[in-house]
């Protein structure tokens, strides 16, 4: 019977303990737009569902039609695929993300089809929500699934970019 009292009291002084840290929660507001430098955009830091990307594909490579290959497998894998057509030739990297602040997010899980192997180019003045994917001579194939689930742990949550603030909730 003793031993029920004793743990009835860790109980109740668990849950007082774990309300008390909830109401006195000094982070709420950490993360937000709060103290942003006047003239800085704020970037959408949400991890967003292939679903909600909106994507251009882009074929910077020698292979003719590369780009409406790879576009085609983004579909299958749900992503929004705005445009499939050819950039200048010359990039020896996998891909290039070109993207702005509201792409950040966006950016962020396209970054883990590539397995991190993806050059980002974040553009402050970019107004839309659209991420262009560059394919470079250095591509092979998209990641599957876990592999991708695996690269977004490694990943971790998206952060602003140098100049940009976190969008609040909000604001997104």
């Amino acid at each position: 019977m003793r031993a029920l009292v004793v743990v009835g009291l860790l109980a109740v002084l668990a849950l007082t303990f774990v309300v008390v840290a909830v109401v006195r929660d000094s982070q709420s507001g950490v993360g937000a737009a709060k103290g942003c430098p006047d003239g800085w955009p704020l970037a959408d830091v949400t991890l967003h569902e292939p679903k909600d990307v909106k994507i251009n594909v882009l074929n910077a490579t020698d292979e003719p039609g590369r780009a409406g290959t790879v576009a085609d497998d983004f579909r299958n894998r749900k992503f929004q695929v705005q445009k499939v057509g050819n950039a200048p030739k010359g990039i020896d990297d996998v891909a290039v993300l070109q993207y702005g602040p509201k792409g950040v997010g966006s950016a962020h899980l396209l970054r883990a089809y590539f397995l991190d192997n993806a050059e980002s180019k974040y553009d402050e003045k970019r107004t839309d929500d659209v991420v262009d994917v560059v394919l470079g001579n250095g591509f092979q194939q998209l990641a599957t699934t876990t592999e991708v689930n695996q690269s977004l742990g490694d990943l971790g949550a998206p952060v602003a970019p140098p100049g940009s603030c976190p969008a609040p909730a909000a604001d997104k």
